[in-house]
């Protein structure tokens, strides 16, 4: 189940972003740092990822206002024990799902690490396709520039 993040989620959302399969692709996060920037601030939509109302992980979405780059972007994160269940690419269905019925996007993105395999199969399942590799696009938590792959998916393509 998804629905929307609330600020009691902080500390068990923190400790999920702390797990190092998890923190090696989103770097780290205490508690005020997914309140500011998860829970409290930005221009994402939030969500938990709930399994018999245990909090796994989140996915969230940025919506581009601009009308002629009218696009929204997808990421999530879930605990290592959930990984290989299909939550991943459940959640990021479901999201696609809203962001084009109930929003009228047209086109999503999501930008994995390159070498982030799970995560790419995982977009791949819900019809994301590569675009192309962003070189040096982020900052990991190791301090070093790291590619990415963009993929996207236009509507027509949502499995």
């Amino acid at each position: 189940m998804l629905r929307p993040v609330e600020p009691e989620d902080a500390a068990t959302l923190a400790a999920i972003l702390a797990e190092p399969e998890v923190s090696r692709w989103w770097g780290r996060y205490d508690v005020e740092r997914v309140r500011s920037e998860l829970i409290g601030g930005g221009h994402s939509e939030v969500f938990v990822i709930e399994v018999d109302d245990q909090v796994v992980g989140s996915v969230q979405y940025f919506e581009e206002p601009a009308p002629g780059y009218r696009h929204a972007s997808i990421d999530l994160f879930i605990h290592p024990e959930w990984h290989g269940k299909g939550l991943g690419t459940d959640a990021v269905r479901t999201v696609a799902r809203h962001l084009i019925h109930d929003r009228g996007h047209h086109r999503l993105a999501i930008d994995p690490a390159v070498t982030n395999e799970k995560a790419i199969r995982a977009y791949q399942r819900v019809g994301f396709k590569p675009v192309g590799v962003m070189r040096s696009y982020e900052r990991g938590p190791d301090g070093e520039w790291h590619d990415c792959l963009l993929m996207d998916l236009l509507a027509a393509d949502l499995h």
